[in-house]
């Protein structure tokens, strides 16, 4: 179903935020490897939110077809 899609995506979205904000908390404090570690984090949530989302997409389109 679409919906799930959705809803899974914009978790990965919220996560991606948080490791966002994380990661420039991090490397104001000077701790660049945590900080970097927190980036890839948010780029893999990111990642699987746009993986998600296309997904949604896709499957909305269909149904509209149909």
């Amino acid at each position: 179903m679409a919906h799930e899609e959705h809803k899974q995506a914009a978790e990965h979205h919220e996560n991606a935020a948080k490791s966002h904000r994380n990661a420039a908390e991090l490397h104001e404090k000077g701790s660049h490897d945590e900080g970097h570690k927190h980036s890839q984090e948010a780029h893999q949530h990111s990642t699987k939110a746009h993986e998600l989302t296309n997904a949604a997409h896709k499957k909305s389109q269909e149904k509209a077809k149909k």
